[in-house]
């Protein structure tokens, strides 16, 4: 019998921590996976000690079974996990012929720490060669425990699918939010609809009391089985330890039979819980599971309100302005540009954030003044690099409120290294992961008006067909505009128009058109700002003796080629102009 089989009429009790529960055996601090390597009787009679207790599936001790946590190569890596199958097999079959029935084996797949989450292939390629390592050693069920998002796994899941039953558990706080900014029943109608997921929940995080409200809030809208397994309690630090007190197993046992008339039908135990917290587990009333029929669930997807979109009801091309907001609290200019482009054809104006990873006004307040002051549609851009989950969704909350509802969801860019050792990045998560919370928010609080946004695209990326994949997965995180670099050459056209095809009439595509104004203005561009490709064809059009009417020719002359050459197939353009001398749009539309 397989798992989904055996989850269609039995509820299931999973094994404790591993982690904390080897710590607190032998009172050091080192990574219980290398126990697999130079300790592999201890990982052998802990596995057994949660069967005796009653666990009828095990997880493998390849928690922190990565490149990063354990400091080694892959080929190191796969020794560890290979050895980890082996024991846990092992432990199996010694427990079977103690007279203990057959046990689940799980691979346990935990969040690999990667410091910079920039390298997207990087990390989803460590992913699929982990579960590869499984697949190969014959493992079946697959769990991947305490993740905050479903970004850099889901072509891991889609591996797998055809080799074995996939449980994804996410780590939420007492509030039901992940660290990636995700709502717990988000997080588990997402992992629903994967195919070849078979139970999906929580573990870590939380205590046992936070997570029945939780279960209790997501039950109707998840049409698979759901786990609990919750921390003990919640931790202290102990000279800059957390530790798990050893708390009241009747407390615990309580609670979780709360958990399974919420409707939980897979159970066990996180940090802080032992085989004496499984053995009482037992000792439950078990529920035969409750069905939720698929066809009955709302799917709570918001619709983008038009009404909200800078290109609502808009049939002629769009057009969009960039102002950049000031170093200093002088807001005299900006305000100046804006009142410029009021009576002009703008659909709407944007305002970058801290382009350069360099100190700029705020853009949300800064688009939420412009917005007051001239009445326009604003759009500030928002990024991953300075803020966390927390700061993002208070940020966006009073972005709302404010009846600021546009966005440009960008990466950023990273800060200068001259600054590095002073200020750090964020980064917890990419733009995909920022649109994500968006799209979170819409399902959850902003239903009667969701939020629109978008995002960038690098049409001159060395790979392009890596950019491709960027921009679809994008859409499918609910953007349904992008604006793109400066566009100076065939190839960037070209490129652009293959992005068109493939996403589609739906989804508006803004060109991106900076008219450079002079020779120093052209070069510094082309040498000194990321992701603008500027070709020697270009520079040669300048000249160092020309006045100030003779480069804002050119920069026009040029504008006007590349909008021509894209007219056919572009939705809009999306400008930037030098030194905020926006006198040259009209010039360039005329």
């Amino acid at each position: 019998m397989n798992l989904k089989e055996f989850l269609k009429d039995n509820s299931l009790i999973m094994d404790g921590a591993f982690g904390t529960y080897y710590n607190s055996l032998y009172d050091n601090d080192e990574l219980p996976e290398i126990a697999n390597i130079h300790n592999k009787e201890r990982v052998i009679n802990i596995h057994r000690e949660y069967i005796r207790a009653g666990a009828k599936l095990i997880r493998t001790n390849t928690f922190a079974s990565n490149s990063v946590s354990l400091e080694c190569d892959l080929n190191e890596l796969k020794t560890n996990i290979v050895n980890a199958i082996n024991l846990a097999k092992i432990a199996v079959e010694k427990s079977r012929k103690e007279g203990f029935a057959d046990t689940f084996i799980a691979a346990s797949i935990g969040p690999i720490p990667f410091e910079d989450l920039s390298d997207r292939e990087a990390i989803e390629k460590e992913y699929l060669f982990i579960a590869k390592t499984f697949v190969e050693n014959g493992v079946k069920i697959f769990d991947f425990e305490t993740f905050d998002t479903l970004e850099y796994i889901k072509e891991t899941i889609d591996y797998l699918k055809d080799y074995g039953e996939i449980m994804l558990s996410f780590c939420v706080n007492q509030y039901g939010y992940s660290n990636a900014g995700l709502s717990a029943k988000k997080l588990c109608m997402d992992a629903a609809k994967l195919e070849g997921v078979v139970a999906t929940g929580f573990n870590c995080g939380v205590g046992p009391g936070h997570l029945t409200a939780i279960i209790s809030k997501i039950f109707e809208s998840v049409s698979i089985p759901i786990m609990a397994l919750p921390n003990v309690g919640y931790p202290s630090n102990v000279s800059g330890r957390m530790v798990f007190a050893n708390k009241n197993v009747s407390y615990y046992v309580d609670k979780m039979q709360e958990i399974l008339k919420e409707g939980a039908s897979i159970i066990g135990g996180c940090c802080g819980t032992s085989p004496k917290h499984i053995e009482a587990l037992t000792k439950l009333e078990f529920f035969k599971p409750r069905k939720i029929n698929k066809t009955d669930i709302d799917d709570n997807t918001a619709t983008v309100s038009n009404k909200s979109a800078f290109y609502y009801n808009k049939t002629r091309k769009l057009i969009a302005v960039e102002l950049a907001p000031p170093f200093d609290g002088d807001d005299e200019k900006i305000l100046a540009s804006a009142f410029a482009l009021k009576e002009k054809c703008v659909d709407v104006l944007t305002f970058p954030d801290s382009p350069s990873g360099r100190t700029r006004t705020d853009s949300i307040l800064m688009a939420s003044k412009i917005n007051r002051e001239t009445g326009m549609c604003v759009m500030p851009h928002v990024c991953c690099r300075d803020k966390n989950a927390i700061a993002i969704r208070s940020q966006l909350l009073g972005s709302y409120i404010n009846d600021i509802k546009n966005f440009l969801v960008i990466t950023g860019d990273p800060i200068p290294s001259v600054v590095r050792s002073s200020v750090k990045s964020v980064f917890n998560f990419d733009s995909v992961g920022f649109m994500n919370i968006i799209k979170d928010m819409n399902e959850n609080q902003f239903k009667d008006s969701a939020m629109v946004y978008g995002g960038a695209i690098n049409q001159g990326r060395s790979n392009f067909n890596v950019e491709l994949q960027r921009v679809i997965k994008k859409v499918e995180a609910g953007a349904t505009f992008f604006f793109t670099q400066p566009i100076f050459s065939d190839e960037d056209v070209n490129r652009l128009e293959i992005i068109k095809k493939e996403v589609g009439k739906e989804v508006k595509i803004l060109a991106g058109i900076m008219p450079f104004v002079s020779l120093k203005n052209a070069t510094f561009m082309k040498n000194e700002m990321a992701g603008i490709n500027v070709g020697d064809n270009v520079l040669q059009r300048y000249r160092e003796d020309m006045t100030k009417e003779e480069g804002e020719r050119v920069g026009i002359e040029i504008a006007r080629e590349m909008i021509d050459k894209t007219k056919n197939f572009v939705d809009g353009y999306y400008f930037s102009f030098p030194f905020n001398r926006v006198y040259l749009l009209d010039e360039i539309l005329k």
